[in-house]
């Protein structure tokens, strides 16, 4: 059975693709990314003392989650959140375990708190004083599109909108052996159940029974390359092609786990933007 989403408010973060504006116009192949990766993110919702304690995790979830709801013209307070890392903060659990090993009393408590795999999504709901529930979860390879699917699900059965912030850092030390991952990147998506005047794109999905699921292609991999949330391209990929008065159709396929696909069918246009009907 095929359901339906809106998509209110999207954002991107990465190196090379720093912020939505300037990753939509790549995307789209108008503009060449920058060859030197910027910067992290300044986390504009913490404290200063926090701003510089928080950990690339926390800086990369926060900007891409208050940059979606921003986008959608929605109030973080009332947004139930799905926050999905494939790693979590790999330079802090490096940190931690080297600790441990050779000055285990010299711990930090700080670093130790930034450990926990919902740091990003207790930071986010502690900053923006928001008290809507939310998910922290990870999968693996199938992390963004499971995320994706929890995010999607909530929306439905809520009939409510929901924020989805996906994200992985730089692995560092031995664990980088083990869990690689290269650069900063996060994704956040305001979804939402019913349409209004904030929609930017009408989102078919529903999963399915496959077990040799085709891939969907990475036109812009090298800019995320190495990351272990680069499998959020496609659906930014698509997304990046809306333009006003142009509609279009665009298609994307995750798996989900061993014989499971999530079908995702974006469309963009006037009809996916207008608002709801009265009544």
């Amino acid at each position: 059975m095929t359901r339906t989403a809106w998509v209110e408010g999207i954002a991107l973060w990465g190196g090379r693709l720093p912020g939505w504006e300037l990753a939509r116009a790549v995307l789209r192949g108008e503009v060449d990314a920058p060859l030197a990766p910027a910067p992290r993110p300044v986390p504009a919702l913490l404290p200063a003392n926090e701003r510089r304690r928080a950990p690339d995790s926390v800086a990369i979830a926060l900007e891409v989650a208050a940059t979606a709801c921003a986008a959608a013209g929605r109030d973080p307070r009332s947004l139930a959140s799905v926050f999905a890392s494939t790693h979590g903060d790999l330079a802090v659990t490096d940190y931690m375990c080297e600790t441990l090993a050779h000055a285990p009393t010299q711990l930090s408590p700080t670093k130790f708190h930034n450990s926990v795999h919902n740091a990003a999504a207790g930071y986010w709901t502690i900053a923006t004083g928001c008290t809507a529930p939310y998910a922290a979860l990870s999968a693996g390879a199938c992390t963004f599109a499971e995320g994706l699917l929890e995010a999607l699900v909530q929306a439905e059965c809520d009939a409510s909108a929901v924020l989805y912030v996906a994200y992985d850092i730089e692995a560092h030390g031995p664990l980088a052996t083990m869990a690689p991952s290269r650069g900063v990147l996060g994704a956040g998506l305001v979804l939402a159940a019913q349409r209004s005047p904030r929609a930017q794109a009408l989102l078919r999905w529903g999963v399915r029974e496959q077990e040799s699921p085709r891939g969907s292609p990475l036109q812009h991999a090298q800019l995320v390359a190495g990351n272990a949330m680069a499998g959020c391209l496609p659906l930014f990929e698509a997304l990046a092609h809306a333009e006003d008065g142009r509609p279009a159709r665009q298609s994307v396929a995750y798996p989900l786990g061993p014989g499971l696909i999530l079908d995702l069918a974006l469309e963009i246009g006037p009809d996916s933007r207008a608002p709801a009907p009265a009544g």
